[in-house]
């Protein structure tokens, strides 16, 4: 006899990696997660535009069968907050990330509040075929920028194998927020220097965060240098009633 309810079955996490990452940042929450029992994908997030990388995370969710909790990191959470209209989506949770209002951008966010060093320290522009350009952070500051709480050899391996994102992403503005409708969950350290700790704390307020998690001393990149809290919080909003 199965005796398996409905209530057994867990969700689907779906991490959504953000700028200057890639899959393998979620490595230390995706162990944790695997151990406890939760079936785990990392989308390999194009980091093209909002809309066509919503699309793409869309198409992916599609896929998948049963109830899925949406993670999102940094840029990340701008692409998880426009997937829209998929009901199996049970919550969001934002990893240091943006979770934007209609209209907004990513540039506009993270220089609403005082604290963000990511200008000086990206690279000159790589122009791309198509006329636009792809930003990357120069390796010689990625770790003080990007993963200050990450010890340099890990932080230089990041710095080496970074994604680009093109600059027309960052200052693309955001469609009708998932937030809205499905329930949220943030955490993010206090020494954050891509996205200010008050433009996070700012977010998660507007977006009635259910928990908000706020780990002290850690940088842009908690996920790595925190993968216990992260995974911690990933589950409370996978078991939520």
């Amino acid at each position: 006899m199965n005796t398996t309810s409905s209530q057994d079955i867990k969700p689907t996490i779906v991490l959504v990696h953000g700028a200057f990452a890639e899959s393998s940042s979620w490595n230390g929450v995706l162990i944790q997660l695997n151990e406890k029992g939760y079936p785990t994908v990392a989308i390999a997030n194009p980091l093209r535009s909002v809309k066509s990388d919503a699309d793409y995370v869309a198409s992916i969710l599609k896929s998948i069968e049963g109830p899925t909790v949406l993670v999102g990191h940094s840029y990340g959470g701008a692409v998880i907050t426009n997937v829209v209209g998929n009901e199996n989506v049970k919550a969001l949770v934002y990893v240091a990330a943006f979770a934007p209002d209609a209209g907004e951008t990513a540039i506009e966010l993270s220089g609403r509040f005082p604290g963000s060093t990511l200008g000086p320290a990206l690279a000159p522009p790589v122009a791309t075929p198509d006329g636009g350009n792809d930003l990357y952070i120069q390796q010689d500051k990625f770790h003080a920028q990007f993963a200050a709480d990450v010890p340099i050899a890990a932080a230089q391996l990041m710095a080496s194998t970074q994604r680009p994102i093109t600059e027309a992403a960052l200052n693309e503005a955001s469609g009708t927020p998932a937030w809205q409708s499905i329930p949220s969950w943030f955490i993010y350290g206090d020494r954050d220097l891509n996205i200010p700790a008050a433009a996070l704390a700012f977010m998660a307020e507007r977006a009635n965060s259910k928990e908000t998690v706020v780990v002290s001393g850690a940088s842009h990149v908690v996920m790595v240098s925190h993968p216990d809290a992260v995974a911690k919080l990933i589950e409370h909003a996978a078991t939520a009633e």
